[in-house]
């Protein structure tokens, strides 16, 4: 390949690539000059700011202040926002607690069905500060109506506002407004916008009992400027156990809805990084045009006649947003592939441009570049992580510097594949292309089978057959400028996949990226085969590989900007009178080794880890003084027997102020009927065997909790309860040093916190 053809080969790649990347996402420029009637991102900064100043998780003040502050701004919009209070569970979470959900109406001209337009306002427990999760979303919602209503305009559909309440508790305002708000009833499409990360492009999934084809198509008609979506994220959505409030509404009212959410710099989610200043203003724009797209366009249409009875596969594509196309025409589209692959394969070999020897050879590297590629991303991730042990403490699996390890893996894998295909010099271009489609074939027949939202894994092998098509009917061999023009699709629809699934689901999860890269790779082998051995792709895969990890290598510290997380716990046994630390850490740092100095032990705690995202136990206990912080008091109200059952009504009475409790039984028992603040828990016959029994999050107006049990007469109640405090660091009988600015509360884990567990026991 000459220089010049070289040069724009690898120019006409990149810009695939970041064309991929740009669609996706708009940019941000400063809107100052926006008219009162236009949705102003200055404006959703400035509630962003607002709402994010401390974290409010339910239960706290600052909590009480934001609920406060958005029902505030709804009036000042014209509205009449209402509080709903309830106390509620989540029954498959088996959480509980109060919520203030703030809902408002905005009422149309006609009599059909309603548009929601949801998110949550509550901040991660316990340290989170809500910027993006979810305030984002709320401030998308809160200047997106501001504007809507600055335009004067009577929508068709009641346009309801739904801000909901304790999300991070287990969809708890959700599921009281689904089963407990008159509106509801008539809510026919949600429209839900959240946030996994600080940044990123905002991806469209959709919520659904039936078919997507028609959610789609009113999807497309609204349309956004930048949809993010592909079909292969709605089908792995559905099959893994993603909960959101959209779920609630689908399966508790069979309402149909969108998710609108951003995954990116996941190292901030849940955290006290989760900021006005870390905010991606991107992202926020992204939010804003589908917002301003889905409500003007929803609020106008007939929601009684978005159920489907088909499914459509879809993907980002050139030039025209979203590529879709039916499920009914995955198998025609396949079979039509294999007619064609076998075609011209049959014809390459009678015009002896193809051999049997050398499709075999061919598929030699291809096969090697799969599996090494994948073996060396998974494996060497785990190095990394032995290297890098503290990367174990961020428990998103996504570090700071993850960014840089994406790509040096991928420039990896690129040398690999460069460095296989090498050693093949002698075989034709030909050759290497028919195994890598035979691959893509095999592929596209599984993804019929198991998982047609991938479908659109046709579209490379389609233009893989034209490539070879091009080899073997040519006259001459195309230059390899046009192959590349026609892999520009492909690389537009790969590229963002392969940065998407280690952002999404951590870096363990490289590999997949390394397999896309091998998959790919072979169908471009045209592009960068050569017959000598001197070969500069490799050269330039090799350096930029040993470039990023060098970067990554750097950036592998900790910051004011890139913060440590750690955790210390302070446990008690009430009955034993017996103490423990806890750390939830496996590497220790100055904060942690205050307490962990020496005469530790590896290991967890009985009964004293609270339920938590990932199911984390401690790394690290100590034994330690028994300083008796108090506990509640536990009054019995009634104890009666009526007929085979005991019925037990139980008020605890807290001494201090205390974030959570929760409840564990320790015996097998058969109950009846348990209620918590007034809301069912169980209301039939259930076999309760040794677990957690509930989690209830005092809110800020909670002052007791009561319980009311009917279990066998005949069985032992046998319960521990766990009493649970933010207040590690400012409780009086404790003199722990703060963190450093390098340093911030560990998420998903309860942190900060004292932790009192006693039994409760009636024979």
């Amino acid at each position: 390949m000459k220089t010049t053809n070289k040069t724009l080969t690898l120019v006409i790649i990149l810009l695939a690539m970041y064309w991929g990347f740009h669609d996706m996402k708009p940019s941000y420029t400063s809107n100052s000059n926006t008219t009162k009637k236009e949705f102003s991102i200055t404006n959703a900064l400035n509630h962003v700011k607002n709402m994010s100043v401390n974290p409010h998780h339910v239960g706290t003040s600052a909590h009480n202040d934001v609920k406060n502050y958005l029902f505030e701004e709804l009036q000042k919009l014209g509205l009449h926002p209402e509080i709903q209070t309830k106390t509620v569970f989540n029954k498959k979470w088996r959480a509980g607690s109060t919520i203030e959900n703030i809902v408002a109406k905005i009422k149309g001209s006609g009599n059909g069905k309603s548009l929601l337009v949801a998110s949550h306002y509550d901040s991660s427990p316990h340290s989170s500060l809500g910027a993006a999760d979810a305030g984002s979303g709320i401030v998308t919602i809160l200047e997106g109506i501001r504007s809507f209503l600055a335009n004067n305009k009577t929508p068709k559909n009641d346009i309801i506002i739904l801000f909901s309440d304790a999300e991070e508790l287990g969809l708890l305002g959700a599921e009281a407004f689904v089963h407990f708000h008159p509106y509801a009833k008539n809510v026919g499409l949600v429209l839900n916008f959240e946030a996994r990360g600080s940044g990123g492009p905002s991806y469209m999934l959709m919520e659904t009992n039936g078919k997507n084809s028609l959610l789609l198509k009113e999807f497309l008609n609204a349309n956004p400027n930048y949809p993010a979506a592909n079909s292969l994220m709605y089908s792995i959505y559905k099959m893994l156990p993603n909960d959101t409030d959209l779920t609630v509404f689908r399966e508790g009212a069979n309402i149909n809805g969108f998710n609108f959410a951003f995954i990116g710099d996941h190292f901030d989610y849940h955290t006290v990084q989760d900021s006005y200043r870390r905010l991606d203003r991107s992202s926020l724009a992204h939010q804003k045009d589908y917002f301003v797209s889905n409500l003007n366009h929803f609020s106008e249409i007939d929601l009684s006649k978005l159920d489907s009875d088909s499914d459509d596969v879809f993907v980002n594509f050139p030039f025209v947003g979203l590529l879709t196309f039916p499920f009914s025409w995955i198998l025609p589209l396949l079979i039509l592939s294999i007619i064609l692959l076998f075609g011209i394969v049959a014809v390459g070999i009678q015009k002896k441009k193809l051999t049997f020897t050398g499709v075999f050879k061919g598929g030699i590297p291809f096969i090697l570049s799969l599996v090494i590629c994948s073996v060396i991303s998974l494996f060497l991730w785990k190095l990394i992580v032995v290297i890098h042990p503290a990367y174990q403490d961020m428990l998103h699996g996504f570090t700071y510097n993850g960014y840089y390890y994406i790509t040096a893996f991928c420039l990896l894998n690129i040398w690999i594949v460069f460095k296989l295909y090498n050693q093949s010099i002698k075989i034709k271009s030909t050759d290497l292309l028919v195994f890598p489609l035979f691959i893509w074939t095999v592929i596209n027949s599984l993804i019929f089978v198991y998982l047609k939202g991938a479908a659109f894994f046709l579209l490379p092998l389609c233009i893989g057959l034209i490539s070879l098509a091009l080899l073997i009917f040519g006259n001459k061999n195309p230059k390899n400028v046009i192959i590349t023009l026609l892999s520009i699709p492909t690389l537009y629809i790969f590229a963002p996949l392969i940065k998407m699934f280690p952002v999404g689901l951590g870096l363990k999860n490289l590999l997949i990226s390394g397999l896309f890269i091998a998959l790919v790779m072979g169908l471009l082998i045209p592009v960068f085969h050569q017959y000598k051995k001197k070969n500069q792709w490799i050269k330039l895969a090799g350096f930029g590989t040993i470039v990023f990890f060098l970067l990554a290598t750097i950036q592998s510290g900790f910051n004011i900007d890139k913060r440590k997380p750690n955790s210390l716990v302070y446990t008690q046994n009430v009955d034993t009178k017996t103490a423990s630390w806890g750390t939830y850490n496996k590497t220790l740092d100055n904060y942690t080794k205050q307490i962990f100095d020496d005469n530790f032990a590896e290991g967890s705690i009985e009964n004293a880890e609270t339920a938590s995202k990932y199911n984390t136990r401690f790394n690290f206990m100590k034994k330690t003084e028994f300083r008796d912080i108090k506990s509640s008091l536990i009054q019995t109200d009634l104890d009666t027997i009526i007929g085979n059952s005991r019925e037990l009504w139980l008020t605890i009475i807290p001494q201090r102020k205390i974030s959570k409790y929760e409840v564990f039984n320790n015996e097998n028992i058969d109950i009846s009927f348990l209620s918590v603040n007034t809301a069912v828990v169980y209301d039939s016959l259930k076999s309760v065997k040794k677990q957690r029994l509930f989690t209830y999050t005092m809110a800020y107006q909670d002052k007791m909790l009561q319980l009311k049990l009917r279990f066998n007469k005949d069985q032992k109640l046998n319960l521990t309860l766990s009493e649970i405090s933010n207040d590690l660091l400012t409780h009086p009988k404790f003199n722990l040093q703060p963190r450093s600015d390098e340093m911030m509360p560990m998420p998903f884990v309860t942190n900060d916190a004292i932790i009192s567990t006693k039994t409760i026991t009636f024979n």
